[in-house]
């Protein structure tokens, strides 16, 4: 019978091996308890693992980064292709013979890399894999009808590997679940307007219906996971009840990956209709993931495919996130590498803050509160969400209370946001939560917002009222985003690329700012159940605020 190792004896493993072959020591490998256990992998199953093998030259891809996003820089959207990509960052030979050497001494030869040679995803049985890499014990778990593969135990390489891995993907890391939320009607009534729709983005942000694209060299996508896809009937369905009067599309030109049957989900509905009807007559493309390949991550396989692609979108929004304690240090920073090969082609990545405000980690007595990865990387635009304050009228926003933010625990602070962020721990300081609650050096997020409350969505042919999350609001703002990459293009001006170092220099222009509310935290006596709070300027729970869209226009037209 096989034994489910418990979290001390987890804990002496890592207190033990931590130098010893273990690429991920600080992987959390606890299975929560939704997921139910349906036996041990029958041995001859194969499986697919991708190997992130060690990259050369991350400080001088980083600096790269730096110098062609500063609109100061003299290389300001100077983006490198992906073969100038490739040449920096791929591994060694060194790299490359050891890994593959060690590879072929286990009879594993069925593998394909990638165009920048940093991955490698190879299939096997699940006895070969656990032969090479000891210490995995590959399990079956379902929930919610979903099937996946995972190990209930951490993994270790052998000590003559470890300095060319940075970890293998396909054991741990469980999908989240979707963020998106259907609320109850709100109340009220009486107003302009009874949920948002594409009409009343366009009234708030100021975008007329001549605000759309034209540029035949512009593109936006969207990337869906966990099983979510979406139904172009639905598309077409939502463009005639909300596409109004402005022109714009009613089908993705690409889409990339399998499209899964059945259902239509919520999240990948909400996402397609609002950043093509924000961006409105951009081609689309749809990175979808349905995670068909059980032992493996939706989200890593769409990062390996942009290091695979050398034609890509200039803007891609994601509604997805991870709590940073449950996953690897090594896993995240290899993550961030790969947002900054994204960045340095000139590619805008935007990721919803999350939709549990400041979140919540409980420690025995004592309680923290819990950032979400990728949205606390220094390397990614993140979106945090907003409400009209007046919930049937196109009035001021104030804070969404579901809106992410707050500071990482693993990522230091970039130094595009030092000024910003520092100015508001002053301004706030006496009534800021008690700092053993959060890491005030970490990276800090959301960047900026969008409204996030009470959408409107097509799904499965049918009008859904009330769909909340950041996971509207981002969209939204690629959708903005792309807009503006429209005219750029059109004047011959590079994309717009990684946007925070040219946004935090705007210090808030063109934004509305958002001075009102607080989103939740810890349910404790320290904190009664809130965050942090909106203020003038940049803070943890809206950025620096919302798109004014002919504002934000002309101060990022400009070269």
């Amino acid at each position: 019978m096989d034994t489910l190792l418990t979290p001390s004896i987890l804990l002496l493993l890592f207190s033990t091996f931590v130098w010893s072959g273990f690429l991920e020591y600080d992987q959390d490998v606890l299975i929560p308890d939704d997921w139910t256990r349906a036996g041990r992998v029958d041995p001859s199953e194969e499986l697919e693992l991708t190997f992130a093998l060690k990259q050369q030259n991350v400080d001088v891809l980083e600096e790269k980064l730096r110098l062609v996003s500063d609109p100061d820089s003299a290389q300001y959207g100077k983006y490198l292709s992906l073969e100038e990509v490739s040449s920096l960052v791929r591994p060694s030979e060194v790299t490359h013979k050891a890994v593959r050497h060690w590879l072929h001494s286990h009879g594993i030869t069925n593998c394909r890399s990638v165009c920048t040679r940093d991955f490698l995803q190879c299939t096997m049985t699940a006895e070969v894999a656990e032969m090479l890499l000891p210490g995995s014990r590959f399990q079956r778990y379902v929930r919610d009808g979903r099937t996946i593969v995972r190990s209930s135990a951490p993994y270790s390489v052998h000590d003559d590997i470890h300095q060319h891995l940075d970890f293998v993907g396909g054991l741990h890391r469980l999908p989240p679940k979707g963020q998106d939320q259907v609320r109850k009607d709100p109340g009220g009534g009486g107003g302009v307007h009874m949920g948002v729709t594409p009409a009343v983005l366009r009234q708030r942000y100021n975008l007329t219906k001549a605000d759309v694209g034209t540029s035949q060299s512009n593109s936006q996508a969207v990337a869906q996971f966990l099983e979510q896809y979406y139904h172009p009937a639905d598309l077409v369905e939502f463009m005639i009840m909300y596409g109004g009067s402005f022109q714009h599309r009613s089908q993705v030109d690409r889409v990339v990956g399998t499209q899964g049957g059945g259902r239509a989900g919520i999240e990948a509905s909400l996402d397609i209709e609002y950043i093509m009807s924000t961006g409105a007559n951009i081609s689309t493309w749809v990175f979808t993931n349905p995670g068909r390949h059980e032992s493996q991550e939706p989200f890593l396989q769409w990062m390996v495919l942009l290091s695979n692609m050398s034609d890509l979108p200039w803007v891609h929004t994601i509604s997805y996130g991870d709590d940073e304690d449950s996953l690897s240090t090594a896993y995240m920073m290899r993550i961030n590498t790969e947002f900054m090969k994204a960045g340095v082609r000139g590619i805008s990545l935007l990721f919803a803050s999350g939709d549990s405000g400041a979140s919540c980690r409980h420690l025995g007595k004592e309680n923290t509160f819990r950032p979400s990865f990728p949205a606390s990387s220094p390397y990614v635009t993140t979106v945090g969400g907003t409400s009209f304050k007046n919930p049937f009228k196109v009035t001021y926003e104030v804070t969404d209370y579901i809106s992410g933010g707050g500071f990482s625990n693993v990522f230091k602070m970039p130094d595009y946001q030092v000024g910003a962020v520092e100015s508001y721990l002053k301004s706030v300081a006496a009534t800021l939560p008690p700092r053993s609650y959060f890491n005030s050096s970490g990276r800090a997020y959301p960047d900026m917002a969008a409204l996030s409350d009470n959408y409107w969505v097509v799904s499965n042919r049918v009008p859904v009222p009330w769909v909340s999350g950041t996971s509207a609001s981002t969209p939204v703002v690629g959708g903005i985003l792309s807009l503006i990459n429209d005219r750029r293009l059109l004047k011959g001006l590079p994309a717009l690329g990684f946007l925070n170092p040219r946004l935090y220099k705007l210090k808030g222009q063109a934004l509305f700012d958002v001075t009102e509310g607080c989103h939740l935290g810890c349910l404790d006596e320290q904190v009664q159940g809130k965050g942090f709070c909106a203020v003038p300027s940049w803070d943890p729970v809206t950025g620096w605020g919302t798109p004014n869209y002919p504002a934000l226009l002309a101060a990022l037209q400009a070269e």
